[in-house]
């Protein structure tokens, strides 16, 4: 919808001209799933030592915060890479950009992995180049991307922060926990 010329709604227009948000792109392209996580990071960040509390796993570009403009053009080039641990243009400015964030982190900063964690799409690229720092959501263990978007929504309005453990050595799949509540 985006990428067609005769979309006339207000996102695709700021595109093709002076470009929109990388989180309102990436919010209208995953709906719930990318909005609860973008909410959540807003809402519970705390960039301490990093200069930036919320970043993006962006395709070809690495971690980048969402108020960073993105063009029509660089949407094209982020969806032609493939988001695999042995694709290189994917893995290698993920690398670069983890290293970076590491390098400044104090020793008892933590960094909050709100994307998928039972695949090592992620997981295996950032692990290592964090030592250890990085965490998840323990309730995020059997959920789907919409629930747990839906999970992150739902904590944002009760401002309630979820618990966090360590990815090495965690259980990263399990059964499916209840539904969640609808939202009234």
């Amino acid at each position: 919808m985006l990428f067609r010329k005769e979309a006339a709604f207000p996102l695709a227009v700021q595109l093709r001209g002076p470009g929109a948000a990388l989180g309102e792109v990436f919010s209208f392209l995953s709906g719930l799933y990318f909005r609860g996580k973008l909410a959540y990071g807003r809402a519970f960040a705390r960039p301490g030592s990093a200069p930036d509390g919320v970043l993006v796993i962006t395709p070809g570009r690495g971690l980048i915060p969402p108020d960073r403009i993105v063009t029509i053009q660089d949407l094209r080039e982020i969806a032609e890479v493939g988001v695999e641990p042995e694709e290189p243009r994917y893995r290698d400015p993920l690398m670069r950009d983890a290293s970076e964030l590491h390098s400044v982190l104090e020793r008892e900063d933590r960094v909050v992995l709100l994307g998928s964690i039972a695949t090592g799409k992620y997981v295996d690229v950032i692990e290592g180049v964090l030592d250890g720092r990085l965490r998840f959501p323990a309730e995020f263990v059997g959920r789907g991307d919409m629930s747990r978007g839906g999970l992150l929504i739902r904590c944002v309005l009760a401002k309630r922060e979820l618990e966090y453990v360590p990815i090495a050595g965690a259980t990263r799949r399990g059964g499916r926990p209840p539904r969640l509540e609808p939202l009234r």
